[in-house]
């Protein structure tokens, strides 16, 4: 399964951050697979997300069409 099928799926079942890329499918640069995947007709948005340490980070959720 190549890392855009593991996205894709990730973000069928919930909103997905960089963090939990990287631990969950190795993904080290998921802004760069989440344009992959709006370029591919996906709309995905982005929103800003606080974690438990008070860090702002970008999440990404899949709108359902």
């Amino acid at each position: 399964m190549t890392q855009n099928e593991q996205i894709l799926t990730a973000l069928k079942r919930g909103p997905l951050t960089p963090m939990e890329a990287l631990h969950q499918y190795g993904v080290f640069r998921l802004a760069a697979r989440i344009g992959e995947l709006r370029e591919m007709g996906h709309t995905i948005v982005s929103e800003s997300w606080q974690t438990a340490t008070g860090k702002k980070v970008a999440r990404y959720r899949l709108v359902s069409k």
